[in-house]
């Protein structure tokens, strides 16, 4: 018996990944959080499979459903929205598992600020504008920060940032994010990316909060940064006629000259 953690992707039931399809397929217990995960995904469970809702559920229900399926010798599928690695609180439940000694596997999906980007139609890292992409978060409820990870430490490295579960503290992180990108730095709020019913708002950081419309208080993700509104950056070397690679080596005394693929 195994638990698989898989994360179901942004919402867009094909950005489900082909492992990910094939181990809800193949799992006749399947825990997925209500909140956030389409119900279409739960089209790939096999019949009479038992799915369970775990958003009204605390840790320890979680857990009991899980030894249920393990005194029964099933199989379960775990679903969490975007990937696994960031804020999915899989942390907790490998921990658990652990002390139980229940085996497991973790599957990764399509994260929601790649889904965000993706709506955006840009690209993160841009030569000699930012080649470096900061995910965090304001402080919650649910979760402190760390003192040493505030926004302003963020923002003062210029970096590309995209803030989830932050869009309910909008305010405050436009006011920390000011004085280092300034009011006129592009910034977005893509809400319910990938999903049908998404939306998008494009405008400067000074102006964002203004542009919010009502109703988006929740599964939004805001991103900040030169990237967003950039079109006179400098092409990388990459694809340069000139550049030397091993796929491309420019002449015989190239170090890439003898390469042949397959030869590391």
């Amino acid at each position: 018996m195994k638990v698989h953690f898989i994360g179901a992707g942004p919402g867009a039931p094909d950005l489900l990944t082909l492992r990910g399809r094939d181990l809800i397929a193949a799992s006749p217990v399947c825990l997925y959080a209500g909140s956030l995960v389409p119900e279409s995904v739960l089209a790939h469970c096999p019949p009479g499979a038992r799915i369970v809702n775990t958003a009204p559920l605390d840790l320890d229900a979680i857990m009991a459903e899980i030894a249920l399926a393990r005194s029964q010798g099933q199989d379960v599928a775990r679903l969490h929205s975007g990937d696994l690695s960031v804020w999915s609180a899989m942390g907790e439940q490998i921990r658990r598992l652990e002390a139980m000694g229940v085996a497991y596997t973790v599957t990764p999906g399509v994260p929601s600020f790649a889904a965000a980007a993706a709506a955006l139609g840009v690209e993160l890292t841009l030569p000699g504008v930012a080649q470096s992409v900061v995910l965090t978060r304001t402080p919650g409820r649910a979760s402190s920060m760390p003192e040493s990870e505030t926004l302003a430490a963020f923002g003062a490295t210029g970096a590309t940032l995209a803030l989830h579960l932050s869009v309910q503290n909008l305010d405050r992180a436009v006011a920390d994010l000011i004085p280092h990108y300034g009011p006129e730095c592009p910034a977005a709020v893509v809400w319910r990316a990938s999903w049908p019913d998404q939306r998008i708002v494009r405008a400067t950081l000074g102006s964002l909060r203004s542009a919010m419309p009502e109703g988006i208080e929740r599964t939004a993700l805001v991103l900040v940064g030169p990237v967003l509104g950039a079109s006179d950056f400098v092409e990388s070397r990459l694809y340069a006629a000139d550049y030397d690679r091993r796929y491309r080596p420019q002449s015989a005394d190239s170090p890439w000259a003898e390469w042949e693929p397959g030869d590391d």
